[in-house]
């Protein structure tokens, strides 16, 4: 944010100042006592765990101009006191955007059961190549990670990306209150956090909240091949955009990017003509991704028809698109160990979807391989799909016969639901067995084997995939 008086943040805040109040703080603003810069305001934040206002005579000595807190501290510095700091952060990114967008800030929010990430990684680049922009680092889309990222705009941002992810309705009506979109996506509805919402249309429902909070001028851009997502046209005021990566042109009014041409490499790398259409006429462009996977296809579709209604160009959107690299830890992220062994590192998060999606490109990765190498083994490192509620037994069965049906050699299980997934791959006719984290790391990979990691995040098991490739430096030395 622009450096403001303390003043001017108790306002924006309802909060009320102890100390001086001419206080200039800015820009800088950290709920980690550890990043405190110069002239910064931290954020007292308590937590499960630990309470900020225990750290805040820590970010005074690192820097910290002042600090947002619920009762004062021993920090000497001035306090800004409110009555819940979370609170107080979110009335701060409002302030912040209101102030930016006056001044012809665009605001972009994304969502999805699936895919948020990788997409928001690939707008984010498509829109830095056009000015400066602002989004969040890997999943920063919580309570804390949307106001918070909010607060890196400044005078010259351009473009804000807000990445939201909702565990119950209203969650992202309020995210978005925060940050008021004025382009809004909505990648596909799924089953991730199926426990929470009890049913696929209750996920629906709350997905929607971000086209409902989108003015007359904004652009509701939505996947023209989930019905779900399609029947949130009729919830917005705004206009709509779409998007499709089914490989033909779907049916659909107003501006549309659809793939098609869709190929992919020995590693799982699309490439695929982006269709650019509208009342205007019809541009085509290629695109070659350097990440992994055909469900890339229909993220980089929908990053493209964002950021044409953001009013990039698409002959400038696809050639960013080919320009992207993988900016987000532990999503299908591909490391190649010396000898050739592949190990795509995929553990940040796991639902039914991406799962699916993961074993997929796995599947075709092996058998490009294995038409090379015949020796070559294919090898999915598997744990729990995590908040799936009372159907998550079936779901983790469902996973091991998707193993099976991708060509999956070895499968290996952790956690849980590991007896699930092994005796659902066991009923499609894959070997498979429930192992430990220890276990899992110390597999032996071959050098012209590739083995899929992927896990919720609760489980940690990018633990494994670095084990595995230690492994192999081990055994070399």
């Amino acid at each position: 944010m622009r450096s403001h008086r303390l003043s001017d943040l108790a306002a924006w805040t309802d909060g009320r100042v102890e100390g001086d109040p001419t206080t200039v703080v800015g820009p800088d603003v950290v709920i980690d006592s550890r990043l405190a810069t110069t002239g910064c305001l931290f954020v007292a934040l308590p937590g499960e765990h630990v309470d900020g206002h225990d750290f805040t005579a820590r970010a005074a000595d690192a820097g910290a101009a002042a600090v947002l807190a619920s009762r004062p501290t021993g920090a000497p510095v001035p306090h800004l006191l409110v009555d819940d700091p979370l609170a107080g952060l979110s009335g701060l990114a409002r302030a912040v955007v209101d102030e930016a967008r006056a001044a012809g800030l665009v605001t972009l929010a994304i969502t999805g059961s699936s895919g948020k990430t990788s997409t928001k990684d690939l707008l984010a680049q498509v829109l830095e190549a056009e000015g400066p922009t602002v989004a969040p680092v890997g999943s920063f889309n919580n309570e804390i990670g949307v106001p918070l990222t909010a607060t890196g705009i400044d005078e010259q941002t351009r473009f804000l990306v807000s990445e939201m992810g909702a565990r119950g309705q209203g969650h992202i009506a309020w995210l978005c209150s925060m940050t008021p979109p004025l382009v809004s996506m909505v990648l596909n509805v799924g089953s991730a956090h199926l426990g929470e919402f009890g049913s696929v249309e209750g996920i629906a429902r709350a997905k929607g909240e971000i086209v409902e909070a989108l003015p007359a001028e904004g652009w509701a851009v939505l996947n023209a091949d989930d019905r779900r997502v399609a029947a949130m046209a009729s919830r917005t005021i705004g206009q709509l955009a779409w998007f499709s990566a089914a490989d033909a042109r779907p049916e659909v009014d107003g501006p549309l990017v659809w793939a098609t041409r869709i190929s992919l490499d020995d590693l799982q790398r699309p490439t695929f003509t982006l269709v650019f259409t509208d009342a205007a006429g019809e541009h085509r462009h290629q695109v070659s991704l350097a990440l992994l996977g055909r469900h890339m296809v229909a993220n980089a579709a929908a990053a493209a028809a964002a950021a044409w209604r953001a009013g990039v160009a698409p002959e400038r959107i696809a050639a960013s698109l080919t320009a992207a690299r993988h900016r987000s830890h532990w999503r299908m992220q591909l490391e190649v160990a010396a000898h050739g062994g592949a190990v795509i590192n995929d553990s940040y998060n796991a639902n039914p979807d991406s799962m699916k999606a993961a074993l997929a490109a796995l599947g075709a990765i092996g058998a490009a391989r294995r038409a090379a190498h015949p020796d070559a083994t294919v090898i999915a490192v598997l744990g729990d799909m995590l908040e799936l509620g009372p159907d998550s037994t079936t779901r983790h069965h469902e996973v091991g016969r998707w193993a099976a049906e991708a060509g999956v050699d070895l499968l290996l299980a952790i956690g849980d639901e590991a007896p699930a997934m092994v005796a659902g791959a066991a009923e499609a006719g894959l070997a498979g067995r429930v192992v430990s984290v220890d276990e899992a790391g110390s597999l032996d990979l071959g050098p012209h084997d590739v083995v899929l990691v992927k896990a919720s995040r609760g489980l940690a098991l990018e633990r494994v995939a670095a084990a595995v490739l230690a492994h192999v430096v081990e055994e070399k030395s």
